[in-house]
């Protein structure tokens, strides 16, 4: 068995990142599946090792790493080749911590609200209403998110501000890139900033919402240097994609985009 193991399930956009970084690095590792559905993040086994309930968790040689911003940072410091993922300056990197903190805080929760109700939605509704309030109980960091959701999802005024922060992160993304020269959003090297964003801008396109970058022209460029990373294809295995979990969501989105 490898010395890393890493906790986390296909389809979620924090697993993705982390998976990324591994896949980077050329790091040999091990990764348990979990089903969130089924509560696999909640049994005992797993709440000793990440009291949140959440994926990803990473055992690294029997040290137990949580969170997934600092799963990447803590690989990256620890292995930096073969091409460091953070710059090499204190200005610089507090820079890279500062774009850090937006992602998690701005377009990493707010595409959270178009998944569920897109593609998440039905498993929910198909719950009485005591078996939902249960499940939305014992989810320590995630209780608040579904109980506003409930079992008949986002109201629009929801998903308008979830697609209004979006936006917002996809217009900050872009300046970025330019302010920093490109190809990437701190200029020519490929940081974790690209990283810790790349689910959020793969997950958009999957669900139907690319023209939210119509207006930004490095944005489409970007996502497919991103693509072309050999790190990116065994990251997105299949099943990885909500329209590979969801058959019937590929049809819907090649159809028609999803309304805003």
């Amino acid at each position: 068995m490898a010395q890393r193991i890493l906790y986390n399930a296909p389809q979620s956009t924090c697993s993705q990142r982390v998976r990324f970084v591994l896949n980077a690095k050329g790091l040999p590792f091990d990764e348990v599946m979990l089903d969130l559905f089924s509560g696999d993040q909640l049994k005992p086994d797993y709440l000793k090792l990440n009291p949140n309930g959440v994926v990803p968790t990473l055992v690294d040689d029997g040290a137990v790493i949580i969170d997934s911003a600092v799963i990447m940072e803590y690989l990256d410091e620890r292995h930096p080749e073969p091409a460091p993922l953070r710059p090499e300056g204190l200005v610089e990197l507090a820079h890279l911590r500062s774009l850090l903190r937006f992602i998690d805080e701005v377009p990493t929760p707010a595409v959270r609200v178009p998944s569920y109700n897109v593609a998440f939605l039905p498993h929910f509704q198909a719950m009485s209403e005591d078996g939902f309030r249960a499940l939305a109980d014992s989810k320590p960091l995630r209780k608040e998110f579904l109980l506003k959701m409930g079992r008949t999802g986002f109201s629009r005024e929801e998903m308008d501000a979830a697609l209004d922060r979006l936006r917002r992160a996809i217009g900050r993304m872009h300046d970025a890139i330019v302010a920093g020269g490109g190809p990437f959003m701190m200029g020519k090297n490929l940081t974790l900033a690209d990283v810790a964003i790349m689910p959020v801008v793969v997950r958009l396109d999957d669900i139907g919402l690319a023209d939210m970058w119509d207006d930004k022209p490095t944005i489409a460029p970007w996502l497919e240097r991103m693509r072309e990373h050999p790190a990116f294809a065994p990251t997105y295995y299949s099943g990885s994609l909500l329209t590979e979990k969801y058959p019937h969501l590929r049809e819907r989105f090649s159809r028609k985009p999803v309304a805003v």
